[in-house]
């Protein structure tokens, strides 16, 4: 499942480069993640890092867009193949 940032971010500007994915970037008003590119840093890491930095706790899961692991790693690794092709 993707992630989310609610609008209870505060720009605070730590999320952005700790994702591997290049899924963040800055929305109109707050950071947005794309969920087309979230993979919840699986194949990068044990656990999503912009959760990890977060000091507001404003990233849950986004149910509008579940996935399994699996699926997740899946699209790790299309990421990854496509970002070699480059």
């Amino acid at each position: 499942m993707a992630l989310k940032i609610t609008d209870e971010c505060i720009n605070c500007d730590v999320c952005e480069p700790v994702c591997p994915n290049q899924a963040i970037t800055m929305g109109e008003l707050i950071y947005v993640i794309e969920p087309s590119r979230c993979t919840e840093c699986v194949g990068h890491f044990d656990e999503p890092q912009c959760v990890v930095v977060c000091p507001v706790n404003c990233i849950p899961l986004d149910t509008m867009h579940q996935e399994t692991r699996e699926e997740l790693l899946v699209k790790y690794q299309k990421l990854v193949v496509h970002q070699a092709l480059g």
